[in-house]
C-alpha cells in the first residue's frame, strides 16, 4: 500500500527561528486558527487524515484549536512548546518543554501526545539526550532529522528508522525530499511545495512509494495564507522562513491523489518491531 503522510505544524505566521526579538503581536493578529481551519476543511474534502504537530504556545493562547483537530479525526502530536531550537536548550529545559505542551495537549484531547517535531529540524547527533528524554516520556516516534543540507543531514536515512536510547527505542520518521545531482531538494514541505515545480515532487513521492516508504510531507497553516503577514527578516533569512507568496493547496490536491492518507502514529503501530 503506497501512504502519504500529512503533517502540520501548528505555528503562527510569527514563529521564526533564530529570531531574537519579536515584536509585540497580540492575540488579534494571530491568524494560525483560520488557517489550520481552512486546512481541516481541506483535508475533510480530500479524505486526509493528518498528523498535526501543536506547538505548545499555540494550544496555551488557543485552547480550542487541538480539540477541534482531534475531533476531525487528526493525531494532535507535540511541536514543544516555545518553538526554540533544541540544540539551543539545555536537557532539563527541554523536558520540560515536552511535559508542559503534552499536558496542554492531554487536557484539550483526551489523548496524551506520542509523536514529537522539534522546530527547524533541530534534533541529531548534537541532541542525542533528547532522544533519551522523549523515549522516557513514552514518545513512540519523532520527526526532527531531515535528509537536508545546511538544517539537517544531507546523507541521513530518507527511510524510518529506530533510534536505541536506554530509556526506550523511537521511530525516527524523515520527512519527503527529491534526490538530484545538486543533493536532496526540500519537496516534502513548506516552501518547497509552492516553489518546486510538480514533477519534481511527485518524483519523491514515487521514490519514497517504490522503496516500500511512506511520503512524509509537512506543512504549515500559513502555507495557505498567501496575503498574510511576515517579520521584517533579510533577503535569506525571510525566504527561508516564508518562500514565495502562493499556496500549497493546489499541491496539496495533487499529493492526495498519490497514496493512502493516514495519521503517522496509525501507520507507526502497523510496523513491526524490525521496519
Amino acid at each position: 500500500m503506497s501512504i502519504t503522510c500529512f503533517t502540520v505544524d501548528v505555528e503562527d505566521w510569527f514563529h521564526v527561528c533564530g529570531v531574537s526579538e519579536l515584536p509585540a503581536i497580540s492575540l488579534d493578529q494571530w491568524r494560525v486558527f483560520d488557517n489550520t481551519m481552512h486546512l481541516l476543511d481541506l483535508f475533510d474534502e480530500l479524505d486526509i487524515r493528518g498528523t498535526f504537530f501543536m506547538l505548545g504556545v499555540v494550544a496555551e493562547a488557543i485552547p480550542k484549536l487541538a480539540s477541534r483537530i482531534a475531533a476531525r479525526g487528526h493525531e494532535v502530536a507535540s511541536h514543544g512548546y516555545s518553538h526554540q531550537l533544541v540544540y539551543e536548550m539545555t536537557p532539563e529545559v527541554f523536558k520540560e518543554e515536552v511535559i508542559r505542551t503534552g499536558d496542554l495537549i492531554a487536557g484539550q484531547t483526551g489523548r496524551a501526545p506520542v509523536g514529537f517535531r522539534a522546530p527547524q529540524w533541530s534534533l541529531g547527533k548534537f541532541t542525542p539526550w533528547a532522544f533519551e528524554i522523549l523515549a522516557g516520556e513514552g514518545y513512540l516516534y519523532d520527526s526532527s532529522c531531515t535528509p537536508l543540507p545546511f538544517i539537517g543531514n544531507a546523507k541521513g536515512p530518507m527511510s524510518p528508522y529506530q533510534i536505541l536510547t536506554t530509556a526506550g527505542n523511537l521511530w525516527e520518521i524523515p520527512p519527503l525530499v527529491t534526490p538530484t545531482r545538486f543533493g536532496n531538494l526540500p519537496s516534502g514541505g513548506g516552501w518547497g511545495l509552492r516553489l518546486l515545480p510538480v514533477k519534481t515532487i511527485l518524483e519523491g513521492v514515487r521514490n519514497a512509494h517504490s522503496s516500500g516508504n511512506p511520503a512524509v510531507c509537512f506543512l504549515h497553516p500559513r502555507d495557505v495564507d498567501v496575503d498574510g503577514p511576515r517579520l521584517k527578516l533579510s533577503l535569506i533569512k525571510s525566504f527561508a522562513a516564508y518562500g514565495t507568496r502562493s499556496s500549497a493547496m493546489p499541491v496539496i490536491r495533487r499529493l492526495a491523489m498519490s497514496g493512502t492518507s493516514i495519521p503517522l502514529l496509525e501507520m507507526v503501530k502497523s510496523w513491526p518491531s524490525a521496519y
